[in-house]
């Protein structure tokens, strides 16, 4: 489970810096609806694929992984306070994304 549930969330915020990193439109669009600026789109996919890589390093210097959990999920608590702060209710993929980084938090502390 462990392995699976930290695989699963290292593919989801991998493919999720990507498409920060290479600007695609979907996340320029909820980066403009959000109102942040644009400039924070590398911003965001650099942490996103610092918590993937951290997932996936974790599976060899654990407490990496456990760091890089704990990032992904302050990450996404923050997403949520920029969501509410603009009126957005939209937060399936947000809850989809932090179920998985709180899962992958708790497997990590309970490996161990």
């Amino acid at each position: 489970m462990y392995v699976t549930v930290t695989v699963l969330a290292a593919l989801l915020d991998g493919t999720a810096a990507i498409t920060y990193l290479i600007g695609h439109d979907y996340p320029r669009a909820m980066v403009t609806m959000k109102r942040l600026p644009l400039w924070w789109m590398p911003v965001l996919g650099s942490l996103l694929a610092a918590g993937a890589i951290g997932l996936l390093v974790g599976f060899a210097v654990p407490w990496i992984g456990t760091l890089a959990a704990v990032g992904l999920v302050l990450y996404f608590a923050g997403a949520l306070v920029v969501h509410l702060r603009v009126g957005s209710r939209a937060l399936t993929g947000w809850a989809v994304f932090t179920s998985v980084a709180v899962a992958t938090l708790v497997l990590h502390l309970t490996a161990g």
